[in-house]
């Protein structure tokens, strides 16, 4: 079995061997080790600024491996001993990724630490994998993550098509990341994709899992599904889950100190009314309809649009579980009728992440959400929401960073919110707005919510993107 991570050269990162410093291993030597069922081994079938690929080789044993099995005393066949598990990608090479590229996993770099947090073009192969679901699985895991998957059956002998396919895949996965959130993608996944693992579980999985995919896995629509099947038992499954869901919810005291604080600033303005009353008024223009507000938070536009006629559903989606769960006592959810109940839905989700739940809308509102996300990663959220979701009309507000000179409580070149990770000047909103445009085929009209001063302009900036031809409106 084996993996292939290749790094490609790009404006950003013109040496692709940097792969090399991350990974700890020098291209000219092959490194070896012993993983108890066998050997694995890393080496570079090539090495150049522009392109360079680690591929780790794991040797399995299958005499030693077959020992290790419980209740393979006595065995009546040879599975034992012939089975796919020297093959195909499975919870061993998990575990030799685990051995071979450990400090790379734990984000570390000793020679060139300042390679850690920098993305890099990735493309990892997979020739062999089993994925149980098939391609539907593959993808739901891997999509939401941001990889371009790309896969094809392994026939079960290509000398005899007749036999037809086997229920492997040969897989190839292409994203920009950091190469430590991309091994932690594959040391968790690659056991869940097989649905197996060779060893036995038990309470230690817990904090491999949390350790490996705290930090992206508690907003992955699939979620639930990764955590159970790498974990197998039920209680296993439940104390990880709600362990992840405390990870969330230990944000949420910080997010309402933060938000208070925003609120404080924009407080002598009535910000907040004026910005709810006008991403209404922008919902109905549109024709309501069925709406997604993502980034819903406690509900507060999600009670408004129930209120409007022209709206016939609401789906509010949100990252932190402790806001829908307050958004659904503010919006009073166990004491609605039948009949209204099922017009409000509230889901834990994530603009970095594709996810079909998101599908079919005609309005979806993002209101003082992009702002929230690294910049560097806007290009993802855009693809996800203009690409993927792909309503019939988008509505955007963020703050206008020009105007932040008329709050007396804030101070120069701070920003309003401990969580913004930017705050856009309205020439910079109208470019990013416009370059959406001409990638997912929008159009979009600005308009101002708050007092529009001749010199800054207003302290919050909406663009609404409508579904169609041509360019920026």
């Amino acid at each position: 079995m084996l993996v292939s991570i290749t790094a490609m050269a790009t404006d950003t990162v013109p040496d692709a061997t940097n792969l090399g410093y991350l990974l700890h291993k020098h291209p000219d030597r092959v490194r070896s080790v012993d993983v108890g069922f066998g050997r694995a081994h890393v080496f570079y079938p090539e090495s150049s600024a522009e392109q360079c690929t680690a591929t780790l080789l794991v040797e399995v044993d299958p005499i030693s491996l077959s020992r290790t099995r419980t209740g393979s005393k006595g065995a009546q066949t040879l599975e034992p001993y012939v089975n796919d598990r020297p093959y195909v990608a499975s919870s061993m090479l998990s575990v030799a990724l685990g051995r071979l590229y450990g400090s790379a996993l734990a984000g570390n770099c000793e020679n060139r630490p300042e390679l850690v947090d920098q993305p890099l073009d990735l493309e990892v192969s997979l020739p062999v994998v089993p994925v149980r679901g098939g391609e539907e699985v593959l993808r739901s895991l891997f999509e939401p993550l941001g990889y371009a998957v790309a896969c094809d059956v392994v026939a079960l002998d290509e000398e005899f098509p007749s036999w037809g396919d086997s229920p492997y895949l040969s897989v190839t996965l292409s994203s920009k990341q950091t190469l430590q959130r991309c091994l932690e993608h594959l040391y968790v996944l690659l056991p869940v994709m097989d649905d197996r693992k060779h060893y036995w579980i038990g309470e230690e999985e817990i904090e491999k899992l949390l350790r490996r995919g705290g930090e992206w896995l508690p907003e992955h629509p699939k979620a639930d599904f990764i955590t159970k099947r790498y974990l197998r038992f039920r209680s296993l499954t439940r104390e990880a889950l709600a362990q992840l869901a405390d990870g969330l919810d230990d944000t949420d005291a910080a997010d309402e100190t933060n938000d208070a604080s925003e609120q404080a600033i924009e407080r002598p303005l009535s910000l907040n009314d004026e910005r709810m009353h006008a991403v209404v008024g922008a919902v109905v223009a549109a024709g309501g309809g069925r709406v997604v507000d993502l980034g819903c938070g406690e509900g507060n536009l999600v009670r408004r649009l129930l209120a409007e006629g022209s709206v016939s559903e609401v789906l509010g989606v949100d990252v932190s579980i402790g806001a829908l769960d307050k958004a659904e006592k503010r919006l009073h959810l166990d004491e609605m009728s039948e009949r209204r109940r099922e017009q409000v839905h509230l889901i834990q989700g994530a603009l970095t992440y594709t996810d079909d739940r998101l599908r079919g809308f005609d309005v979806a509102t993002v209101i003082e959400v992009i702002e929230h996300v690294d910049e560097e990663r806007l290009d993802i959220l855009s693809r996800v929401l203009f690409g993927d979701a792909a309503p019939g009309t988008v509505i955007v507000t963020t703050p206008n960073v020009e105007y932040n000179v008329h709050f007396p409580k804030l101070s120069v070149g701070t920003l309003r919110h401990r969580d913004h990770r930017f705050e856009w000047t309205r020439a910079e909103f109208t470019t990013w707005a416009e370059q959406v445009c001409s990638d997912y085929g929008y159009t979009v009209a600005f308009g101002p919510i708050g007092p529009d001063d001749a010199a800054t302009g207003p302290p919050t900036q909406m663009a609404v993107f409508s579904k169609g031809t041509g360019g920026a409106g």
